[in-house]
């Protein structure tokens, strides 16, 4: 395995979505761009989904039209549907990405169908998606633990990330929503889908709830896997998950990596400037 870890960076969607606060366009394009400057290879932007739902990222078009492109990076969005997917090819972006839950109550709650039903709404996105040259990633929510459900089966997660895979997502990201992880049960959720997908096609997406996110990432770590969502200043917790502290943050995640031996290929000073530039824009807000 490479000792190369490549940090998606999530805090301009994921982040920002849950938050109560409404950001001004001109100042998300600011803080991408900072972000941009650090050196992410991938910046999560934006998601094209219905303002009424998500009325924080309703200026998507605005935002990715106002970004200054940095050769290297590139920069994803969130695509429910083939409504949203249509928007973002024509905003330009570089990748898409769908979700599912590995949680009936958890898909009923979010996006109100079954699990097997959202794989079937994707079916077209995907499709269209391979036909244009677009990359798609897939995310699988609570892969540990869901609010509704409680304990989820590793085996759920394990099938609903192969199902993703199989219909042409590049890279599965496993989300342990609710920040419900320890690392022995992030160790048993992996090995039960190892197996099926390879460790260079899955991510680890860790919420701090119980302030086990970095420990969790050193489990995953040891099983192989090298791609980690984080937010910068671990902005945004979860609208459907109650109780959810925020994403895992960039910064102390940079940390642990380097300390640790591996390249991410990160500018931790320019990491800094984002953060404070975060930091002035939500006081503001």
């Amino acid at each position: 395995m490479s000792d190369h870890v490549r940090i998606y960076e999530v805090g301009p969607r994921d982040g920002l979505q849950n938050e109560d606060m409404l950001i001004p366009a001109e100042r998300k394009v600011a803080l991408i761009d900072l972000l941009s400057q650090a050196g992410f290879e991938k910046i999560e932007a934006t998601s094209f989904v219905s303002p009424k739902w998500v009325p924080q990222l309703a200026d998507a078009e605005a935002v990715l039209a106002g970004i200054t492109r940095k050769p290297g990076t590139d920069y994803a969005a969130l695509t429910p549907n083939m409504k949203g997917y249509e928007r973002a090819l024509a905003a330009g972006v570089d990748e898409v990405a769908v979700f599912a839950s590995a949680s009936e109550g958890f898909s009923r709650k979010n996006i109100n169908c079954s699990i097997a039903e959202s794989l079937v709404r994707f079916a077209p996105l995907l499709d269209a998606a391979k036909s244009d040259g677009v990359p798609v990633r897939g995310y699988v929510s609570c892969v540990i633990a869901c609010p509704y459900d409680g304990p989820v089966a590793s085996e759920a997660v394990r099938d609903v990330a192969q199902a993703l895979f199989d219909m042409g997502c590049y890279e599965v990201s496993l989300g342990d929503t609710i920040g419900a992880g320890t690392p022995e049960s992030v160790a048993t959720m992996l090995e039960t889908v190892l197996p099926r997908l390879p460790a260079e096609r899955l991510a680890g997406h860790f919420h701090d709830t119980r302030d086990n996110a970095l420990d969790n990432v050193m489990a995953a770590l040891a099983l192989g896997l090298r791609v980690f969502d984080s937010a910068v200043g671990g902005l945004g917790g979860c609208p459907y998950a109650p109780g959810a502290k925020g994403n895992l943050a960039t910064g102390p995640l940079v940390a642990l990596l380097e300390q640790s031996g591996f390249s991410t290929g990160i500018d931790r000073e320019a990491l800094a400037k984002a953060e404070q530039y975060l930091r002035s824009i939500t006081a503001s807000a």
